[in-house]
């Protein structure tokens, strides 16, 4: 019986890993929507808030690790800046999501979201700074807050319509 539940899982996050991967994938051959370099919808971030909400951060950072290393192998940025900025922007904002949906009597998944597209813009800047040496690059700050606001409440409102489902798909065991 545990056994059938560990496949379960391991079924369940190969299938969110999957989908996030072809998301990033998706929003990377789209034009930017925004005006600026550098801002995304943050489509992938929708699986990965999910992961921390229905199993936890170990998951969390599994989806978010598999997502952008695959992604840059794909995309072909593996070990180039674009890859470090991505990687350590979605250790960040994994984290800072995991630590607001602990407080989820006062949080939302919305709210939540924002956190994190606000988490992701900040650790950017501070990779890009330290990459290119100087903190100049923090006048771009307010655009990116600015931004983070309806990009992280676009992806927690659709992370919020799909968790039923994912509940559903878990709590569907017949063991």
């Amino acid at each position: 019986m545990k056994l059938q539940g560990n496949v379960r899982k391991q079924v369940l996050l190969g299938i969110l890993v999957s989908t996030a991967l072809v998301l990033y994938l998706i929003e990377a051959m789209l034009p930017n929507p925004f005006p600026l370099p550098g801002v995304k919808l943050g489509l992938a971030n929708i699986v990965n808030l999910l992961t921390l909400a229905h199993f936890g951060l170990g998951e969390g950072l599994f989806v978010a690790v598999i997502r952008v290393l695959l992604g840059s192998l794909i995309g072909g940025t593996f070990t180039g800046p674009a890859f470090i900025i991505s990687f350590v922007a979605s250790l960040l904002s994994t984290l800072a999501m995991y630590f607001f949906l602990r407080l989820e009597k006062v949080f939302s998944l919305i709210s939540v979201s924002i956190v994190g597209a606000i988490t992701h813009n900040l650790a950017q800047l501070l990779v890009v700074s330290i990459l290119i040496g100087t903190f100049n690059i923090y006048y771009y700050l307010p655009f990116l807050l600015i931004l983070a606001l309806p990009v992280g409440i676009s992806t927690g409102y659709m992370a919020q319509l799909v968790k039923k489902y994912l509940e559903n798909f878990q709590g569907s065991k017949s063991d």
